[in-house]
């Protein structure tokens, strides 16, 4: 059984990414036993998503028959789909060939990211720039997220659009937040709370103002603003690569790693 933290880590990340299939109207969310199906209503592998969603107790023809469920799903769509598998819901010799499995069955690695968690964070080490930090609440804000997503992650801005700047998008538990500096947009977050914990997603900076400290500066903000207002002050997150050095000087400790798979 996983730990509490690795728990917390996954079941945050699983009512996050629900996010894409509420977004559209043509979104859909399927909650099948072991696995949860997550339909972003565009063909665009990142946004439709399997998720493992509790240990796995068998052996490797479990996971195999998790994965031929969740692709005669997708393929039934005519749709590329990634497939997300926290590796402590794995035992240690089904962790060690899942890899295997899952190129058998057509998916391939695509990318690895860790689990982070902690209890408070640590103070900035540096002075902050100032931020005017803002709801995603309108067109503009909407717009906005969409277009630093978008340059961000190298995601096609007619994609970001659909998505983010969808008039449902924001109606749901995800909240998402603007920074902008001098009144230009120049970073994004998004929160998650769920259980005992407030979960941190789509933390992206214009490429012209990174290492100037304003990613770090709207995580706290939107980190403080959610402890106001539920009184949590653990947080989680997924990190990517170029994130993972700010994550740890914050006070973040990695319990967990997300392996993500792709479709061909």
């Amino acid at each position: 059984m996983a730990e509490p933290e690795v728990r917390a880590v996954a079941e945050n990340l699983l009512q996050a990414l629900r996010f894409f299939g509420y977004a559209r109207k043509t979104g859909e969310i399927h909650d099948l036993p072991g696995v949860s199906l997550i339909f972003c209503g565009l063909n665009y592998a990142a946004f439709n998503a399997a998720l493992l969603a509790k240990p796995i107790q068998g052996d490797d023809q479990e996971l195999s028959r998790l994965i031929q469920l969740c692709a005669a799903q997708f393929e039934a769509r005519n749709l590329r789909w990634t497939y997300w598998v926290c590796e402590d819901f794995l035992g240690t010799p089904l962790r060690r060939d899942a890899s295997r499995i899952f190129r058998r069955h057509g998916l391939r690695p695509l990318t690895e990211a860790p689990g982070m968690y902690a209890t408070n964070l640590l103070p900035p080490d540096r002075p902050l720039p100032e931020l005017d930090v803002r709801p995603v609440d309108d067109e503009p804000t909407s717009g906005a997220f969409a277009e630093i997503m978008s340059i961000a992650f190298d995601i096609p801005f007619s994609v970001c659009s659909a998505v983010y700047g969808s008039e449902r998008a924001w109606n749901g538990e995800l909240r998402g937040y603007v920074g902008f500096s001098n009144g230009t947009a120049v970073t994004t977050a998004a929160a998650m709370i769920t259980g005992d914990v407030i979960g941190l997603y789509s933390v992206a900076t214009m490429p012209q103002y990174r290492r100037q400290g304003f990613a770090e500066a709207i995580m706290r903000q939107v980190i403080e603003g959610g402890r106001q207002n539920s009184g949590i002050t653990r947080t989680v997150l997924q990190s990517t690569p170029s994130g993972l050095a700010l994550y740890e000087k914050m006070g973040y400790r990695t319990v967990t790693n997300f392996n993500v798979y792709i479709a061909d």
